[in-house]
């Protein structure tokens, strides 16, 4: 899959909305954390508590935006294992905080991702960290 400078504006947007803010983490937050939760797009929105907002609906990937009680932040559905590495690859470089789970990803600032990890699982990474860099 190919990624065009509108997903990667997407993504670079939402790597910006993670890095203006910072949450503290919840020590006991990987003990709490379910099995990772799988479907569609909507199936997942629906167990994160949000309405969908679609911004790319395309047969490779679907993204949107969701707002929770937590905070905003960017959900995409793919339909291969490796589209979703690619577009994550490509997408940390903008730094931000993810949200891994089986062919999806939400990104958001790092709140937001571990509240939502509480409810659908997955594994958090970590973008590029641009902070320490001059200009």
């Amino acid at each position: 899959m190919r990624l065009t400078r509108p997903m990667l504006a997407v993504a670079g947007a939402a790597a910006a909305v993670a890095l203006a803010g910072c949450g503290s983490g919840d020590s006991d937050a990987a003990a709490k954390v379910p099995v990772t939760a799988t479907g569609s797009l909507e199936s997942l929105a629906a167990k994160a508590k949000c309405t969908p907002d679609i911004q790319i609906d395309s047969d490779e990937v679907r993204q949107a935006i969701c707002k929770t009680s937590a905070g905003k932040f960017v959900f995409a559905t793919f339909a291969t294992d490796r589209g979703q590495r690619e577009w994550i690859n490509d997408a940390k470089d903008y730094g931000g905080f993810y949200l891994v789970g089986r062919k999806w990803v939400a990104v958001g600032e790092d709140k937001v991702v571990k509240a939502l990890q509480l409810t659908l699982g997955g594994e958090e990474e970590i973008g590029t960290d641009h902070s320490k860099h001059t200009s």
